[in-house]
């Protein structure tokens, strides 16, 4: 019987060996993960820098509203510049059509009154050109 002890305690040594084995492995397994989202505290940022990039974004409006604006100065002195050259296209006709009214009436303005007609001699125009002498 004592043999039959000393095996049955072999055996459950042999046993809690193989357990003890077989638990360490398990211990050891499959590696877990964990996700850690981390706060990120924003740069800081003094007052001159915030004046800066206020004053790029200002520039930045400034410039986008003055490029709309000449566009459209442009547009409308394109539009002036058709409108006045319409009128001088016009005004060239009606010169012409009235040169050649004057000539046909032989009613054209001379280009001097005469001075008889003024009351104004030549010497008298002469006069008035002279400055006075004191």
């Amino acid at each position: 019987m004592k043999r039959n002890k000393n095996l049955l305690s072999g055996m459950l040594f042999l046993l809690a060996c193989a357990g003890l084995v077989w638990l360490s492995t398990s211990i050891q397994g499959s590696e877990k993960t964990y996700e850690i989202e981390p706060y990120i505290i924003p740069e800081y940022r003094t007052d001159a820098a915030r004046a800066i990039d206020a004053y790029q974004y200002l520039m930045e409006r400034q410039m986008d509203l003055t490029e709309k604006n000449l566009a459209n100065f442009n547009a409308e002195l394109r539009n002036i510049t058709e409108k006045l050259a319409s009128i001088d296209n016009k005004l060239t006709e009606l010169s012409i059509r009235m040169t050649n009214i004057e000539k046909k009436l032989d009613a054209g303005q001379p280009k001097e009154p005469p001075a008889e007609k003024t009351g104004i001699t030549e010497e008298q125009k002469k006069n008035e050109n002279l400055p006075s002498q004191k």
